[in-house]
């Protein structure tokens, strides 16, 4: 019998928001979990940030939480200290966490914190309406910048891994069933997990046309990139 994990919720994101495919690449991803009787479902917890990315706990049938801005890996690692049991997992956009909340990311990833972070990189703040991130690419013309960036965008995925994280991962949104194994195999690793979710915003910061075309000439890597066992924070506590 299929898990009803949509609610009530009118989903509010743009008309063919990437967001949407994320969203039911996880709910896939949470029923095969559940129906292999790897996690049971009251012992998932889901969690956002401010941005776009954060309406999705809205249409999680699961217990959830929204924090502050840039706060939700905190929030997530006192969850996961409080009850380690339980499969905690926590939904960022890259201005919430590499502008607002870099230093709680690196840290959770330094010590292996027994967390699932799944971001949402449209490389731009959407829900403000077009300025850029950390990870908007150099030249780009936003609010903030109308003449364009002048900085260096981080790398997501190289900064997460040097910094400690046990597992990182990349997909594109756009591709529903790739996107659901990575959250999969994310779920199930012991230890800090990031998925950096190419997802690009359709409205302020389109870049469709741009990934598909990386994507297809294989210059963009995809799926788990690194992946090792070491103990977890909630170990040693």
């Amino acid at each position: 019998m299929a898990l009803k994990l949509s609610t009530n919720a009118r989903i509010t994101w743009c008309p063919g928001c990437p967001n949407g495919a994320i969203l039911v690449a996880f709910r896939q991803a949470v029923e095969e979990l559940v129906e292999q009787g790897k996690v049971r479902l009251e012992n998932i917890v889901a969690l956002s940030g401010i941005g776009c990315h954060g309406k999705i706990t809205d249409y999680l049938n699961l217990n959830s939480f929204t924090s502050l801005h840039g706060r939700v890996i905190p929030t997530m690692t006192g969850v996961k200290c409080a009850n380690p049991d339980l499969l905690v997992i926590g939904f960022s956009g890259d201005g919430d966490s590499f502008s607002e909340g870099l230093d709680h990311l690196l840290h959770a990833a330094r010590r292996n914190s027994d967390i699932k972070l799944f971001l949402h990189n449209n490389q731009i703040f959407a829900l403000t309406t077009g300025q850029v991130t950390a990870l908007s690419p150099k030249g780009m013309k936003g609010k903030s910048t109308p003449l364009g960036s002048i900085e260096e965008p981080f790398d997501a995925c190289s900064l997460v891994k040097q910094a400690g994280a046990t597992f990182v991962a990349r997909a594109y949104a756009g591709d529903i069933v790739k996107t659901k194994e990575v959250m999969l195999a994310a779920m199930t690793h012991k230890g800090f997990a990031l998925v950096e979710i190419i997802q690009p915003c359709i409205t302020f910061f389109d870049t469709r046309d741009y990934w598909q075309e990386q994507i297809k000439a294989g210059k963009v890597p995809l799926g788990i990139i690194h992946q090792e066992t070491k103990p977890t924070f909630e170990e040693f506590l």
